[in-house]
């Protein structure tokens, strides 16, 4: 089942507790809006909590209050009215308390997964994942309203969870299946049988427990995610002027009223439960208020019976999610588990650049880090965010975050266990710096004793140490106050030099040390995990994370082009210019192109470089295909066609740096960059003439004419991978056809010497006079050879590829043809078939011409040196393009054509025998139809090339089906299945689609739709946008019948059917005079 259109958020609020943090996870909503994750038009909102510890429940009606303000502001309003909730689709992020293992929150922790899918390569967080659930998988069909979601959780949702809202009112929980043993410790709902929540239970008995528990055996978990219908949010809403809830908001702690701490679930959702009395409810306190704060019970009594008197008549559901999973973001153990869970056979290593891989341990993770030399990970350890320097070895257990190279000397020669050590980005007084922390995996966060450290307990912490109650605790701090978050541990400031893991790392081995290192530390200002927390620089952290996110992004775009890796980097791209960081990016490709030794390697880096001028230019500056000729340029590709890669990459950039500055710059530079491509791929074919060969034979006489003919193509299957670069880089294998049309080879050539010292060309019909006539009498008349639509330019070519003309000599043309020859050539070629037919006829052409030039001058060449000969010049001709039409007009029959992936290019053949019997029954149920449209295949050869070097997942997956479909077409020929050839036929018209959007165009897809129940199978010929359709048909000879149910189909335009039939033959060469 598809995807739901994901909701088109009006607000998305993120709620967090520093008043220093809310520029910078504003900034974070920013960038996750440009990379679309968050509709363009969504207006976000990273709100204070007006106070530390107003719950859940403060922090949502604030929320909602600043929601409402500013739909309010925005449709002209001058107070706030709930009215602008009725049109409203609103998203309440809530980031929670502080994390231990994440200085950025819990919400901004990131996740050991990565979104292959996504436009633009980043970090997937909590927050993204939560955020992705939301939009796409809970929320899609929901009325307007609030959703409320807490980010201290991992979420599971299926892809539709089919939730219903017809006639919804009230409040709904989203619920998630769990274990009556993990139920213990966290919440759970008891439903009706109509899913009417009758009670909500934190921490229940277990009778209790057992009550919630569902047919499946498990029970449905507070999930933290809520719905509020508008009515609900209007009622909540209201409650935001009156004492006591008034204090919830800024507006209320602004006009002086004192804080309350509410829950969303055990206040606020908790009252509209079935069976929860009102005296009963009045006396409770929610979970988050604790023990310690009984003097507040009156107050919080009053908030509570302010909420039954608005809520009370809300009903309040549950949806049951089965397939789902939830897990609260909470040990150290279940954190490092989540982390860690075996995904395959070895380690996870997610957006990371390791240079020994093969020292990391199943069952260990790395994200976002960048490791250098011998860095060992043990099973069950985590990295984050970290570049370290081997030899390093980290133990089985560990969590290592925020480290820097700086840092990689303090943990040689240890092998850490059950630890989590971490860097961490400070401002202490408007001063930057950096602390860091070191606890034990196994020790409690809790505010409990006995407690422990470095997974001791706290007496033989200090024994070990040296280190006293004294040092850690303020003398009158009571007992159940003295534990790990309130311990004064960490150094943040020393007086006489920088600070580093080692003023931590110490504690391990004391004794080593001797007592110099606890009198540094005691010689350090001291902070607890809680005073440090406020002084976290988290705009510094992100910065930070950021940098070594594309530390290792250049890397891994460095190692994916020269190890030839089939994985995109577009995505990458896009990330480097939408952060403004393209610089480093475009130094790095030029640096790969530079010293590549692979041209595949260079032009593919070179087409990079102009992926990311052409992401610069952010749509604007016009289309990426055009013409790649202006003079500035000239010099950069006068050094790569002298093979000076070096060069060549150097001048380019030089260049580069002189068109940044507006998009159309942008554009015109990064079609350059593929020019420069082209020559390198021009340079890879032209390792095809290795394997053209000649053999002299006797000269004709002057007058007598070499005539080339040669039948017509239809390729059955593989089309574009025979295209160069993709020929030699994934390999390629096409089927096709030799066929004469209505009975004739329509495509030839024909040469012969002439006395005069001068080169006649004629291109047009066999009968001379209708023919475009060009006389060259000097190199100069040549010189246009390359430009592919000049007069006679494939002709021209054709003497130069042939060697009858050298276009560099000092001789003048009249001089070496008089030498060589004693005088002149004529050449004539023609073809009966339309522009742009589809048919293969411009490389057959070539090869009809190069093949009758050869033989005019005394040269044999073979079939197969020929088609070499065809790439040759094409290359010459700079029209670029495979093999596969030369071998499907000038080999006979029915064939296939193979090229590894390698260089120099070579073209292999082989003749495909079929029954008996089975080319006649090909010919009765083959058919051509002239579609008339014109094929433009340049521009979409452009494409492909670009989609190619891009590495498109789907054009990669597309070309290998290409290759092995037709080596199963031709399997399908071998057996003579023509139902089995026409579904080939069908589904290789597909793929040619998927290679190149955009080459049907809709009379086409019109035609074939009315043909497609008298046939097994159609598609366009060659690279498709027009030219001839062929047709499979399901009965034999169906000419007049398909031509009867075409002219009944309006809107199809100048159409013509043709009868078709396997040439035996292929190229023939006659001398007649």
């Amino acid at each position: 089942m598809e995807q739901p259109q994901g909701v088109d958020w009006t607000v998305l609020v993120l709620t967090c507790q520093y008043k220093d943090s809310v520029q910078v996870f504003q900034k974070e909503l920013e960038v996750r809006q440009k990379r679309q994750q968050i509709p363009a038009g969504t207006l976000l909102l990273a709100v204070e909590d007006p106070e530390m510890r107003v719950g859940s429940g403060g922090a949502t009606l604030n929320a909602l209050l600043v929601a409402a303000e500013h739909l309010s502001a925005r449709a002209g309003f001058t107070v706030v009215t709930a009215d602008v909730l009725h049109s409203a689709w609103i998203l309440i992020l809530h980031m929670g308390r502080d994390f231990p293992f994440d200085d950025c929150g819990r919400a901004f922790t990131c996740l050991p997964v990565e979104s292959p899918q996504a436009p633009e390569e980043a970090l997937v967080c909590n927050l993204d994942s939560l955020l992705d659930i939301m939009t796409f998988r809970l929320g899609p069909g929901c009325p307007p309203g609030v959703w409320v979601c807490s980010t201290d959780m991992l979420l599971s949702v299926p892809g539709n969870p089919e939730i219903c809202w017809d006639s919804f009112r009230g409040a709904r929980v989203i619920a998630f299946p769990g274990s009556p043993a993990y139920a213990l410790d966290h919440g759970v709902y008891l439903t009706d049988s109509q899913d009417f929540v009758l009670d909500i239970y934190y921490q229940g008995t277990e009778a209790e427990i057992q009550r919630c528990v569902k047919p499946d055996g498990r029970v449905p978990l507070v999930s933290g995610v809520v719905f509020l219908s508008v009515e609900t949010a209007e009622r909540l809403l209201a409650t935001h002027v009156s004492p006591p809830l008034d204090a919830c908001t800024y507006m209320g702690l602004d006009s002086g009223a004192r804080p309350v701490q509410l829950s969303l679930f055990f206040d606020i959702l908790l009252c509209m439960a079935r069976n929860v009395s009102r005296e009963d409810f009045l006396v409770g306190r929610p979970p988050e208020m604790g023990q310690s704060d009984a003097a507040v019970a009156a107050y919080l009594q009053g908030a509570r019976a302010q909420l039954w008197r608005e809520l009370r008549d809300q009903p309040l559901t549950m949806t049951y999610v089965p397939e789902g999973s939830y897990s609260y973001m909470t040990s150290t153990s279940e954190f490092l588990l989540n982390f860690t869970l075996p995904s395959g056979p070895g380690a996870k290593i997610i957006h990371s650049q390791v240079e020994e891989p093969e020292l990391l341990e199943p069952g260990s993770c790395v994200v976002s880090c960048l490791l250098e030399g011998p860095v060992r990970l043990g099973p069950g350890s985590v990295l984050r965010h970290c570049h370290l320097r081997g030899p390093i070895h980290i133990g089985a257990g560990c969590l290592m975050s925020g480290l820097d190279v700086a840092q990689s000397e303090a943990l040689r020669g240890l092998e850490l266990r059950d630890l989590i050590l971490q860097g961490h980005h400070t401002q202490l007084r408007g001063y930057p710096g950096r602390a860091f922390t070191l606890v034990g995996r196994l020790d409690s966060w809790e505010r409990q004793r006995p407690g422990t450290y470095l997974n001791m307990s706290w007496s033989d912490f200090f024994k070990k140490t040296g280190i006293r109650e004294w040092d850690l605790w303020d003398p009158d701090t009571p007992p159940a106050e003295r534990c790990l978050p309130s311990a004064r541990l960490f150094p943040v400031l020393h007086p006489s030099r920088a600070l580093g893991p080692q003023d931590m790392l110490w504690m391990l081995d004391p004794k080593e040390h001797g007592g110099e290192t606890l009198r540094t530390w005691r010689a350090s200002w001291r902070l607890s995990w809680e005073q440090l927390q406020p002084c976290l620089d988290r705009a510094a952290t992100l910065v930070s994370r950021r940098n070594l996110f594309f530390c290792q992004a250049l890397r891994k775009a460095q190692h994916v082009l020269e190890a030839r890796q089939d994985l995109s980097l577009r995505p990458l791209i896009r990330a480097a210019v939408r952060e403004g960081c393209p610089g480093p990016l475009l130094a790095r490709l030029d640096q790969v192109a530079a010293r590549a030794r692979d041209p595949g390697v260079a032009a593919r880096a070179l087409a990079c470089v102009a992926d990311v001028l052409g992401c610069m230019a952010e749509g604007q500056g016009g289309l990426r295909s055009g013409p790649a000729a202006n003079p500035e340029w000239m010099r950069p590709f006068s050094y790569l066609e002298c093979g000076d890669l070096a060069g060549g990459v150097e001048a380019l950039a030089q260049e580069r740096d002189k068109w940044l500055s507006r998009p159309a710059l942008l554009v015109r530079a990064a079609r350059h960059y593929e020019g420069a491509g082209q020559i390198l791929i021009r340079q890879a074919v032209m390792t095809a003439q290795h394997f053209v060969s000649k053999e002299p034979v006797e000269l004709p006489a002057p007058g007598q004419w070499v005539v080339a003919e040669c039948p017509a193509r239809v390729d059955f299957s593989g089309g574009w991978s025979d295209t160069p670069p993709l020929a030699y880089e994934l390999g390629g294998a096409v089927l096709g056809l030799a066929v004469r049309v209505d009975g004739r080879r329509p495509i030839g050539a024909r040469a012969r010497r002439i006395l005069e010292p001068e080169l006649r060309l004629a291109v047009g019909p066999q009968q001379d006079e209708m023919a475009m006539k060009i006389v060259c009498r000097s190199l100069d008349e040549l010189q246009d050879y390359c430009q592919p639509h000049a007069p006679g330019a494939l002709l021209k070519a054709a003497f130069i590829c042939a060697g009858i003309v050298h276009i560099r000599s000092e001789l003048p043309l009249r001089e070496q043809l008089l030498h060589t020859f004693g005088g002149g050539f004529e050449l004539h070629t023609w073809s009966e078939l339309p522009h742009g037919s589809g048919l293969g006829t411009s490389s057959i052409l070539a090869g009809a011409a190069l093949a009758a030039l050869q033989r005019a001058a005394g040269q044999a060449v073979g079939t197969e040196a020929l088609i070499h000969a065809v790439l040759h010049l094409e290359q010459v001709l700079t029209t670029g393009g495979g093999w596969q039409d030369q071998v499907g007009g000038l080999m006979p029959g029915i064939k296939v054509g193979r090229s590894k992936a390698q260089l120099p290019l070579k073209v292999e053949v082989e003749e495909i025998t079929v029954p008996e019997g089975f080319v006649q029954k090909l010919n009765d149920h083959l058919l051509l139809v002239y579609t008339g449209k014109t094929r433009l295949a340049r521009n979409l050869l452009q494409d492909v090339l670009r989609s190619w070097y891009a590495r498109l997942p789907a054009v990669v997956q597309n070309a290998r089906s290409l290759v092995r479909q037709a080596e199963e077409c031709a399997e399908a020929f071998r057996q003579g299945m023509l139902p089995l050839l026409g579904q080939y036929l069908t589904s290789y018209w597909e793929q040619k689609k998927r290679m190149a959007p955009g080459c049907e165009p809709l009379a086409v897809r019109r035609m074939m739709d009315v043909l497609a129940p008298y046939v097994h199978g159609q598609s366009l010929a060659g690279a498709g946008g027009g030219g001839f359709l062929y047709l499979l048909t399901k009965e034999p000879r169906q000419k007049e019948a398909v031509e009867a149910v075409l002219a009944k189909t309006e809107g199809l335009g100048n159409f013509s059917v043709h009868l078709v039939e396997v040439d035996s033959q292929g190229l023939r060469l006659t001398l007649t005079e």
